[in-house]
């Protein structure tokens, strides 16, 4: 794939835990992070900010199973399933004590990765997912999860669908390659089959609730305020429930990554290069 260099993402694929999944991974640093892709996009999703990101990091970019261009496993198609393969993920990279970047769907999956797994994880960043309980969507992804099945979506063109998700994106013009790997990250079957992820929602974000109190890993939360997917009520409700969290409401709509990257990215690296131990230090509140 053809992009200007602070953007050049070197991808292969790898089997783990018998599914076969594409990654991008950077040059080895003293510190890692685990990147987990948004939907309906894939690990490129992190192309405006990765120069950026691993210039003092060792990153691995990861399409979830059934995201992107990974193979789709049914019984992680949910948030706490997907939490747990995320540590076998950091485990088959050899990554110690990494941190989490987990936009949009990858906030569910962090986050019971780090409820799961006390001390697995430094730290996460999340924001744009699903969060609140009673559940608080909008648009086409309150519809997505809240439709009585999946056969009207099965008749419609999935490049249509994920294109009228993208064009939600303001003021970042999305790489014709990278547009491309989207889109057909979702041919066929596979948006509709995706669909399952977001849809185990109503049962499982009740139980991360109950588990957020507990969390003791830090956890930075970014959030779009004018975002209409999943409004900042998702991410005020994270922060008010766990333990040791820093919300950041940032000038932008759902994909914050691709909308204001360079704000995105500076939040990460302060989080990375100490914010997350002020948060881990601070008293529970």
């Amino acid at each position: 794939m053809t992009l200007s260099a602070s953007q050049t993402i070197h991808t292969g694929m790898r089997d783990i835990d018998g599914v076969t999944v594409r990654f991008a991974e950077s040059e080895d640093r003293v510190e890692h992070a685990l990147l987990l892709n948004p939907w309906p996009e894939s690990l490129y999703a992190f192309a405006p900010v990765w120069g950026r990101l691993s210039e003092r990091t060792h990153l691995v970019a990861l399409d979830l199973p059934g995201f992107g261009h990974s193979e789709r496993r049914d019984d992680l198609m949910s948030p706490q399933a997907m939490g747990d393969f995320v540590v076998r993920v950091a485990d088959a990279f050899g990554l110690d004590s990494p941190h989490v970047v987990g936009p949009d769907v990858g906030t569910g999956a962090a986050l019971f990765a780090a409820a799961r797994h006390p001390g697995r994880l430094r730290s996460l960043v999340v924001g744009s997912g699903a969060a609140a309980v009673p559940i608080q969507l909008g648009g086409a992804l309150k519809d997505w999860v809240e439709s009585p099945d999946l056969d009207s979506y099965r008749r419609m063109d999935p490049r249509e669908i994920v294109s009228a998700a993208l064009a939600t994106i303001k003021g970042y013009e999305i790489p014709e390659p990278i547009r491309e790997d989207y889109l057909s990250s979702y041919d066929g079957e596979r948006f509709v089959e995706s669909m399952r992820y977001a849809r185990a929602y109503p049962e499982q974000l009740p139980v991360l609730r109950d588990l957020l109190p507990q969390m003791q890993t830090p956890v930075q939360i970014i959030a779009g305020a004018h975002d209409l997917a999943v409004p900042p009520v998702n991410a005020e409700f994270l922060d008010r429930r766990l333990p040791r969290s820093k919300l950041a409401m940032i000038d932008a709509g759902h994909f914050t990554w691709e909308e204001r990257p360079d704000e995105y990215a500076a939040l990460i690296l302060d989080w990375w290069h100490g914010g997350y131990e002020t948060a881990a230090s601070s008293a529970i509140r």
